[in-house]
């Protein structure tokens, strides 16, 4: 149980922060960055949430708590020591994934086939999934960055980069399953 009885603490006036393991890093750390994206993408879900119900406010609501799952994992490093803990560290599992795999599988046989590119828009929670989709895109380069450097959780990526799918096909149901969507006219403007 988490207990918040003091929200500032001031220990990260000089810029750093104490990662899941203790740790103390800069701000602007790899990891920083990719857990702190991660909490971005979970506070545009919340935005997209005031315009969802039945089935896509409980798929979304689930995403909101798998992203902070997410966001435990990136934030405690994976260290040898990790099974003498007091607390295991919680890891993104396959399952997670998987179950993003098969909304995305069912909510996509209703759609009609695209042969446009779509653009961002269309009904309020289709503009607002593909905001989520697209910050969740950058939460995932910057996990893929961080993987580069530092040992990351494997399905932590495969997560990022399942999501940004499904709110890339969750859009496509909230414009009444592709009906309003708003189609990319090559060379419009010229």
């Amino acid at each position: 149980m988490v207990v918040l009885s003091k929200i500032y603490t001031k220990t990260g006036d000089g810029g750093e922060t104490a990662l899941g393991n203790g740790t103390r890093v800069s701000k602007t750390s790899p990891r920083v960055a990719a857990y702190g994206t991660v909490d971005e993408t979970n506070a545009t879900v919340g935005l997209a949430r005031l315009y969802a119900a039945g089935d896509m406010d409980t798929q979304l609501a689930a995403i909101q708590n798998d992203l902070f799952d997410l966001g435990a994992d990136l934030c405690r490093p994976e260290m040898d020591k990790d099974a003498d803990a007091e607390y295991p560290p919680l890891r993104l599992a396959d399952t997670q994934v998987t179950r993003l795999e098969n909304e995305i599988d069912a909510m996509n046989a209703n759609l009609t086939t695209l042969r446009s590119f779509i653009l961002p828009g269309g009904s309020p929670l289709a503009a607002h999934l593909h905001l989520c989709r697209t910050v969740s895109r950058r939460a995932e380069r910057l996990a893929v960055e961080l993987a580069g450097v530092e040992i990351v959780n494997p399905d932590a990526v495969k997560y990022l980069n399942r999501l940004s799918d499904w709110f890339f096909v969750a859009s496509r149901v909230a414009n009444e399953n592709g009906a309003k969507d708003v189609l990319w006219v090559p060379g419009a403007n010229r």
